[in-house]
C-alpha cells in the first residue's frame, strides 16, 4: 500500500489525514486549537499550540492507521491562511503569538495605504484589496509594537512565515524557512505575476525582505520532516493555502472549474488558469495552487456566516439541540413561508463588502414558525453562495470566458441535502458533492504524492475524482430569478 500524510492546520483545530493513493481516508485524528482573544477584534492564536496540536495528530494518525512513518511517501500541509506568525531564527521562538486572519487590529495601517493611494497598485500587483484581512499589515504591527522587533528585524534575527511557514520550519528542526504561492499571495506583499515578493510594497510596509521565506510551487521538495518527530524522515512535497486546496483537492484544474467549500463561512474559487483577472465584481484574484513555476490564479469570494447560521439556530435562538437536527426542522415545512433571513452578524463579505450590515429577518407573519425560520436560515448559505456565482459570471462574462457547467462543493455543511438541492435550484446548474468530501486535506496530499512520483500528472488525478451525488436544478428559471431578488431585495435592508 501506498500512503500519503495531509497536515490540515486549521482555525479551530489542526487535523492530520492518512490517504491511500486512492484518495481514500485511512485515518484522522483532530485537536481542537485554543482562540485568544485579547480585546475586542483581536483574535490570536499561540503558535506552539499550533505546533503541539498538530505534531500529536500527525502521530495519532499513523497509529490509527496502524503504520509507522517509513510506510509514508510524502506528506502535505494545508493551512489557515493569513495568520502570521514571527519567530526568532536562532532560538526558534515565537516574538508575539500568531495574528490570526479575522484579526482587525491592522485596520489603521490599511487606512494609511488607501489614503496614500496605493490601492490600485497592490490590487494590480497582488489581485487583493487593501484590507486587515491579509499578512503584510499584521505583519507591520509586530514589527511596530513588539518592543526590539523592529531591531532585530533589521540583524537578520527573525523570520516571519504564515502557519505553513512555522509548521515547515518545526518539522525541519529549523532547515527550511520556506511558503508556496497560494500562501504568499495572501500576504499583499507578493507579487502574482512574477511569483516574487515585490520590494514597492515591502517598502510601502516598510518591511525588511530578510524576513520572508523562499516561494516554491505549491507541489515542490520543501525538505524532509526530522526523523526523530515521527520515527522517520518524510518528504515534504505539497503545501497550500487551504481554499486552493481544497480546489485542488477537487481536481478543478482548469479554467472555469467551480468549488465551493461550506463551513463556518462559505469560500468559492473559480480557477481561471494562467489569466490574472481583476475582479470588478467585489470579488479578488489570488494564485492558485501550482505545480509548476508557471503563474495560475483563482478569482474568489468570501461569505463570512455559512453554516455558522446553523450554530445561532442552535445556541441563539434555541431552535434545535444540535446541527444535525436542523434538515428535519427545515424539511418539516414545505417551503420558508416568504422568510428571509440575512446573516449579516459581522457584515456581509462578498460580494457585498457591506461591513455595517446587521443581520435581518423578513417576511415575518402570524404563521411563521420556528422552522419557517430554521428553513430560511438554511436557504440563507446557498443565497449568499448564489451571489458568489453570480458575480464570478459577471466577471468572466466580462472577458468572454466559458459559463459555469457545475458547481463542486465540499466542507461539513454540503452533507445537507436540502441545502444542496436548493443550492442547484437557485444557480440552475448541477451541484456536485465528492465521494471524500475531505478535499482540503485531499489538496494537500495530492500535491504531495505529485512531487515524489505517486501521481504522474493531474489527469491521473481528475481520473480519481468520483461524486457521491449529483443534485439536478428542479425550479424554473423565472421563478429561481424572483426568488434571487427577493433576496437581493432583503439584503438592501440590512444597512439603516
Amino acid at each position: 500500500m501506498t500512503y500519503l500524510l495531509a497536515l490540515d492546520q486549521g482555525t479551530s483545530s489542526s487535523r492530520s489525514i492518512v490517504f491511500d493513493a486512492l484518495g481514500r481516508v485511512v485515518a484522522q485524528a483532530q485537536l481542537e486549537l485554543p482562540q485568544i482573544y485579547p480585546q475586542p477584534g483581536w483574535v490570536e492564536h499561540d503558535p506552539e499550540e499550533i505546533w503541539r496540536t498538530q505534531l500529536a495528530t500527525a502521530r495519532e494518525a499513523l497509529a490509527k492507521a496502524g503504520i509507522t512513518a517509513s510506510q509514508v511517501q510524502a506528506l502535505g500541509i494545508t493551512n489557515q491562511r493569513e495568520t502570521t506568525v514571527v519567530w526568532n531564527r536562532r532560538t526558534g521562538l515565537p516574538l508575539h503569538h500568531a495574528i490570526v486572519w479575522q484579526d482587525r487590529r491592522a485596520e489603521p495601517t490599511c487606512v494609511a495605504l488607501r489614503e496614500r493611494g496605493l490601492a490600485d497598485t497592490i490590487q494590480a500587483k497582488t489581485g487583493l484589496l487593501v484590507d486587515a484581512y491579509f499578512s503584510g499589515t499584521k505583519l507591520k504591527w509586530i514589527l511596530d509594537n513588539v518592543v526590539g522587533a523592529r531591531q532585530q528585524a533589521a540583524n537578520g534575527e527573525l523570520a516571519f512565515g504564515t502557519v505553513d511557514s512555522w509548521l515547515i520550519w518545526r518539522l525541519t528542526n529549523g532547515a527550511v524557512h520556506a511558503t508556496d504561492v497560494s500562501n504568499a499571495s495572501r500576504t499583499m506583499l507578493f507579487n502574482v505575476h512574477t511569483n516574487q515578493w515585490d520590494a514597492e510594497l515591502l517598502q510601502a510596509l516598510d518591511i525588511p525582505a530578510s524576513l520572508l521565506p523562499t516561494v516554491k510551487p505549491s507541489s515542490a521538495l520543501y525538505g524532509e520532516v526530522a526523523p526523530d518527530l515521527l520515527g522517520h524522515a518524510i518528504p515534504i512535497g505539497g503545501v497550500a493555502g487551504d481554499q486552493q486546496s481544497a480546489l485542488f483537492g477537487q481536481a478543478c484544474f482548469k479554467a472555469g472549474m467551480v468549488k465551493n467549500t461550506y463551513g463556518t463561512g462559505c469560500f468559492m474559487l473559480m480557477h481561471t488558469g494562467g489569466n490574472f483577472q481583476t475582479s470588478h465584481n467585489g470579488l479578488i484574484t489570488t494564485s492558485a495552487a501550482q505545480t509548476a513555476p508557471t503563474p495560475e490564479f483563482a478569482i474568489e469570494g468570501s461569505v463570512f456566516v455559512g453554516g455558522a447560521v446553523v450554530q445561532w439556530l442552535r445556541d441563539g435562538l434555541h431552535a434545535i439541540q444540535a446541527s444535525g437536527e436542523v434538515q428535519a426542522l427545515a424539511q418539516s415545512v414545505p417551503d420558508s413561508g416568504g422568510v428571509i433571513v440575512v446573516p449579516a452578524f459581522t457584515g456581509l463579505g462578498a460580494p457585498y463588502w457591506k461591513p455595517d450590515a446587521r443581520g435581518t429577518i423578513t417576511g415575518l407573519t402570524r404563521g411563521t414558525s420556528v422552522a419557517h425560520i430554521a428553513r430560511a436560515a438554511l436557504e440563507s448559505i446557498a443565497y449568499q453562495s448564489a451571489a458568489l456565482l453570480q458575480a464570478m459570471g459577471r466577471d468572466v462574462a466580462d472577458v468572454g470566458g466559458a459559463t459555469v457547467s457545475e458547481l463542486r462543493v465540499d466542507g461539513g455543511a454540503c452533507i445537507n441535502d436540502l441545502l444542496m438541492q436548493f443550492q442547484a435550484d437557485l444557480l440552475g446548474i448541477p451541484v456536485v458533492r465528492p465521494a471524500v468530501i475531505e478535499t482540503t486535506a485531499l489538496g494537500a496530499a495530492y500535491l504531495a504524492g505529485l512531487t515524489v512520483g505517486v501521481y504522474q500528472n493531474t489527469d491521473e488525478l481528475t481520473d480519481l475524482w468520483r461524486s457521491e451525488r449529483r443534485f439536478l436544478p428542479t425550479l424554473d428559471r423565472p421563478r429561481a430569478q424572483e426568488l434571487m431578488e427577493r433576496w437581493e431585495h432583503a439584503v438592501r435592508q440590512t444597512v439603516l
